[in-house]
């Protein structure tokens, strides 16, 4: 499985020949819109930075609401939670997408804004290898609270998204302070992070990915 990040939320996950688009943006954000092809796209909401579904060629199908799929054996389940800490109030309800591929279990948390996992959500997540998760706060949980979830989910491993990165209009910490939450003090960033099922092992330590944006 071969993942990379595209900056603020949007990945290119590759298992074997099928690709993965998720939350592709719109160039009002001050990023280069991703210009790649696949076969299927997520999209956890409707917000600029998210749904730019139009950008990624390959005319892929298409998912962008709450539920159970399967796709060429890709197993996926979108999880309703919210965008804020007032039950939707504020930024209205949004999808998480759970994946599993390659015997590998995958969690995007897309624009996380609860500040913890209810309990009903993390018997929804269950087992989690790899996470991807907001860290910049604003419109998102911040690096404590993130830190906090991932205490929570116990992935294997956690590649934090949706930060500060040169280019982006929106407000965001960088990823720095994140790091530090983590108790990281020099993190080697990569431009892919490529992972077998054998990668995993039982190491019960979460490591966390920094990718360079594609």
């Amino acid at each position: 499985m071969l993942i990379q990040w595209y900056g603020q939320a949007c990945f290119r996950i590759q298992s074997g020949d099928l690709v993965i688009a998720v939350d592709p943006f719109a160039k009002e954000i001050g990023l280069t819109p991703p210009r790649f092809r696949a076969n299927l796209t997520l999209i956890t909401h409707s917000h600029q930075d998210h749904a730019n579904f139009e950008a990624i060629g390959g005319e892929p199908f298409l998912i962008k609401s709450p539920g159970e799929y399967e796709i060429q054996g890709i197993y996926i389940n979108g999880i309703e939670t919210f965008h804020d800490t007032s039950q939707g109030k504020e930024r209205a309800v949004k999808t998480k997408y759970k994946n599993e591929a390659e015997d590998i279990k995958l969690l995007h948390m897309g624009d996380f804004g609860e500040g913890i996992v209810r309990d009903d959500t993390l018997d929804q997540i269950g087992d989690v290898d790899v996470l991807m998760i907001p860290v910049g706060g604003t419109y998102t949980i911040d690096a404590t609270s993130a830190a906090k979830v991932i205490k929570q989910i116990e992935p294997r491993f956690v590649i934090p998204m949706h930060y500060k990165i040169p280019g982006l209009k929106v407000p965001l910490d960088d990823v720095q302070k994140f790091l530090k939450e983590m108790g990281i003090k020099d993190a080697e960033t990569q431009e892919k992070f490529t992972l077998k099922k054998k990668d995993i092992g039982e190491d019960e330590k979460t490591e966390v990915i920094v990718l360079t944006p594609a």
